[in-house]
């Protein structure tokens, strides 16, 4: 019979756990949270130190009499739920619904599900800790507080279902004032000047125009390169300096949260949600043929590059192994952590190195072998012997000026033998060799080749950017990055296009007012202090309801001003150039649930609404409509004829003007791994790659 209940949030977990604990342990999944604040009222009372009222969340009726049932049953319980503050709120809800006596030590938690540690962890079980559960019910009555008392004012002014959040509006208006710097950017003219030379190796090589003598000097303009090459003249090139150096290159430490969602949407084209979720199956466990189900990563919410020293000297003793002692280190390498780092769990990692993603491989789905390999390596890299890179300066006179030339190339490849970060531009590092060159030595001129460019505005921010912001202006924890991108996505306030955040016109209307009325919300050193404040709550340094009471007290005040005023500021409808067929108005832009459409300003006489249609310039191949750009119901754009449904042709790759030189067909864009646009025929095999 057995002896003790155990309870985790998922039945994955639950399966790993069991297998390990043996017939002695009963062990069931709560399937997340069992209680939460009512969804039809506020549920906090403020007069009563911001007392919460937590009911049974609808549809968990079952789960809880199952979980009850097992517990008359056994002389124990144990709550398992993650090592982090929902973790904690989850175990004392459930303590509460299974009514156990909460001076018990009934917690036990583990930053990995393997089965040393958790026999380790229920070795030692302890009370649960009331500092983290109130960190969690700050942060949930702090976003109770603003999306429940603002919504409404948002929903009378511009449209039902809005939302306000405390972290959300801050991404939003980031997202904004990016858009707003790009369409206030004035581009600058600049030009560089390429010479292409070689020496007696006859091997040609780019050198760049650096300035005059030994100055940095700027062409801003064609006459700045027409002063130039007047003198140079006809100067030789002369090699007159030449600087060598070794320079070490180190690995990135291992992953945080963050980091793993950045690198993921860099190399696996992972969204933030699916990283984690994703993440989240492998550390509950994957079944590993006759070893079972194992956890193959630690926990993946963790703001820290710590790993443990069983980490450190296994991936010493496989990194000698496989690849030799120079590439191993004498001392592990440590990682600075971040400022505001809570340092509570170990970086994400293998819960072995010697599982290595080939030898999991058959049994891993495609998504999640390809994030096992990408922890995998990065955690051996880190401890791995530094790259050293050769690199080599070379400056070149032409009279008064002066051209430099870079080259540098992999002398020991140390950590980048296994992995190398990705970044945003999706660059690759490559050798640039030089050929043999002396001081002295004059240059042969292939040719000139003066180039015009302009400054580029910043660029909007993709997921991974995003996430980086957020992280290093302090909002948010490692819990909170993925769900807030889908919620400001969900609500309409931004849009996707091509993997860069857009705001919506809803966005910022909806950012306008909350500016006006509420602007510590958007203050983003204002929403670092509040995360600032939770962790000191966990911490046991601040008492939870007085965090509540102060942000309360301004808070208040400006929602009564915000009651006042709000209905008095008239949000105009933008009319556009068409024109109503049906009583001949104008016809102005509204916002719907599914984005902005056109409605006649004639309503309510006249309910005459229409799509508004993007339109490609290309004539439908089936029925000459124009193709026009639509999006999926997961938000993917696709092309499709404007007469649909009479006409049923769809295209997810974009049409383009020229027809097919070969048949007349339609041509079509077609994106490539490198991301180049290949342009293909619908109809033949004709096809042009692009470099």
């Amino acid at each position: 019979m057995a002896e003790a209940l155990v309870i985790v949030e998922s039945p994955a977990k639950a399966k790993t756990i069991g297998k390990y604990l043996g017939k002695k342990y009963i062990v069931k999944a709560s399937m997340g949270h069992v209680r939460d604040l009512p969804k039809s009222q506020m549920g906090v009372d403020f007069k009563d130190h911001f007392s919460p009222k937590y009911i049974t969340i609808r549809g968990k009726g079952d789960v809880l009499k199952e979980l009850r049932d097992a517990a008359k049953k056994v002389k124990k319980i144990y709550l398992a739920a993650d090592p982090d503050r929902e973790g904690e709120a989850i175990a004392w809800h459930l303590s509460h619904s299974l009514n156990m006596d909460q001076s018990e030590p009934c917690r036990v938690v583990f930053n990995e599900i393997t089965k040393q540690a958790v026999k380790e962890a229920f070795k030692q079980p302890r009370q649960i800790n009331m500092d983290l559960v109130n960190a969690q019910q700050a942060r949930r009555i702090l976003d109770r507080m603003v999306g429940y008392k603002i919504s409404p004012l948002l929903w009378k002014k511009v449209k039902k279902g809005l939302s306000a959040g405390r972290v959300q509006s801050v991404a939003v208006k980031l997202i904004i004032d990016r858009e707003n710097e790009i369409k206030a950017f004035v581009p600058e003219e600049y030009w560089s000047v390429t010479a292409f030379l070689e020496g007696d190796s006859k091997e040609i090589f780019e050198s760049k125009f650096y300035g005059f003598e030994e100055k940095k000097a700027e062409l801003k303009n064609e006459q700045d390169v027409q002063d130039l090459l007047k003198r140079m003249g006809n100067a030789p090139f002369v090699v007159k300096e030449i600087k060598k150096r070794e320079r070490k290159r180190n690995p990135a430490p291992p992953f945080i949260t963050s980091t793993l969602q950045q690198e993921a949407a860099r190399k696996l084209n992972f969204r933030a949600a699916k990283t984690m979720m994703v993440a989240q199956q492998l550390y509950e466990g994957i079944e590993l043929g006759k070893e079972g189900s194992v956890g193959l990563i630690t926990y993946m919410r963790t703001d820290s590059t710590r790993i443990s020293q069983t980490a450190i000297d296994e991936a010493k003793s496989f990194i000698t192994e496989t690849f030799g002692k120079q590439y191993s280190l004498e001392e592990a390498r440590t990682h600075a952590q971040k400022e505001n780092a809570q340092d509570a769990h170990e970086a994400i990692r293998p819960t072995s190195i010697y599982r290595t993603p080939d030898s999991v491989k058959e049994y891993l789905s495609r998504d999640q072998l390809r994030l096992y390999r990408l922890i995998w390596e990065r955690l051996v890299a880190s401890q791995m012997a530094s790259a050293i890179l050769d690199t080599m300066t070379v400056t070149i006179a032409v009279g008064e000026a002066t051209f430099r030339a870079n080259g540098s190339k992999v002398n020991f490849p140390g950590f980048m033998k296994v992995y190398v970060e990705g970044n945003d531009d999706g660059k690759e590092e490559k050798d640039n060799i030089l050929p043999p060159l002396e001081e002295g030595q004059i240059l042969s001129l292939n040719k000139i080749d003066p180039k015009q460019h302009f400054t580029q505005p910043p660029p909007r921010y993709s997921e991974a950017r995003l996430v980086r912001t957020l992280e290093e202006l302090g909002i948010g924890r490692p819990s909170t990055y993925a769900p807030t991108l889908e919620t400001i996505q969900k609500r309409g306030y931004v849009a996707l296009e091509e993997k860069r955040f857009v705001p919506t016109e809803l966005g910022e209307i909806v950012t306008e007012l909350m500016v006006e009325f509420f602007p510590e919300i958007l203050n983003p050193k204002f929403t670092a202090k509040m995360e600032e404040d939770l962790d000191f709550v966990e911490e046991g340094q601040i008492d939870w309801v007085k965090v509540l009471e102060r942000f309360y007290e301004g808070f208040e005040k400006r929602l009564e001003v915000a009651e006042q005023h709000m209905q008095e500021i008239e949000i105009e409808d933008e009319v556009s150039d068409e024109v109503c067929e049906k009583c001949g108005k104008p016809m102005v832009y509204k916002m719907g649930r599914f984005g902005k459409f056109l409605a006649c300003s004639g309503f309510p006489e006249c309910r005459n609404t229409k799509a508004i249609l993007k339109e490609t310039g290309v004539h439908c191949p089936k029925c000459e409509g124009m193709i026009v750009e639509r999006r999926s119901q997961k938000k993917r754009i696709f092309y499709g004829c404007s007469h649909y449904p009479a006409c049923d042709f769809v295209s997810w790759d974009k049409p383009i003007e020229r027809k097919c030189p070969k048949c007349s067909s339609m041509l079509v864009e077609k994106k490539g791994k490198k991301k180049q646009a290949n342009v293909q025929c619908i109809a033949c095999d004709y096809m042009e790659v692009s470099d």
